[in-house]
């Protein structure tokens, strides 16, 4: 695998919403106690990465995770990375909505979802796609392939991209897990994304920073030799 720039995504911690079963979507909704604890512990973990560029959805409970994770990085808000816009259903309890006719749709056929005077599902991966890949981009070319950055959005939104980076149907993406404070590695390389790391909520992150390149040594040519190969004239037979 040639030397690239690797992208870390990290979910928010967990709301209010998701402690209640509600749907927070595009709400301001804010971190409960457990999610900043989480904050709190995967800054820990990242603290010792050196973080070429931070960035983040505009909403709240993004922000908060990393000014607790992170308190002395000033994130770049990044519209791409915001929740998906689920129009009527945010505010509402997850248990009432199961119970739509749109429900099953969106766990096993997501890619035909579009959500009531929201967006579709479709156009939510497209926009986040495009904007990690973009800033890796500009990350590798700015900091170089050794570079370390990091992404902060929501759980639907991370698993789209994860599923973009395993070349898997977006309808499939319902299989794929992120947690709240989790970390996802996923490096970019010209012919194809590798997945490093999945909804890490505890490892050590320090084995995700590349190595230094080695630069090759200059062949150096063989130093002339006085001894003619086989021996010189006269020697015994």
């Amino acid at each position: 695998m040639v030397s690239v720039a690797t992208l870390l995504l990290l979910r928010h911690g967990r709301t209010t919403a998701n402690a209640d079963g509600g749907l927070a979507g595009r709400q301001p909704v804010e971190l409960d106690d457990t999610g900043r604890a989480q904050a709190t512990a995967v800054g820990e973990r990242l603290r010792a990465l050196p973080l070429a560029t931070v960035v983040t959805s505009p909403l709240i409970r993004c922000r908060q995770t990393l000014e607790l994770a992170l308190p002395q990085v000033q994130p770049v808000v990044e519209e791409g990375l915001i929740e998906c816009g689920y129009g009527a259903w945010e505010g509402q309890p997850l248990k009432k909505l199961a119970k739509e006719p749109l429900w099953p749709v969106v766990q096993q056929h997501p890619s035909a979802v579009v959500f009531p005077e929201g967006e579709s599902m479709a156009a939510m991966a497209a926009r986040a796609v495009a904007a990690v890949r973009t800033w890796d981009a500009a990350v590798t070319a700015e900091h170089g392939p050794e570079a370390v950055w990091l992404a902060c959005s929501h759980g639907d939104v991370i698993k789209a991209i994860v599923a973009d980076a395993l070349g898997v149907h977006l309808d499939l993406f319902q299989r794929i897990v992120a947690d709240p404070a989790s970390v996802t590695a996923i490096r970019y390389t010209p012919l194809r994304p590798f997945l490093v790391r999945l909804n890490d909520t505890g490892g050590d992150l320090a084995g995700l920073v590349p190595p230094p390149r080695k630069r090759r040594r200059r062949a150096t040519r063989p130093t002339d030799s006085d001894a003619a190969v086989g021996g010189g004239a006269g020697a015994a037979g």
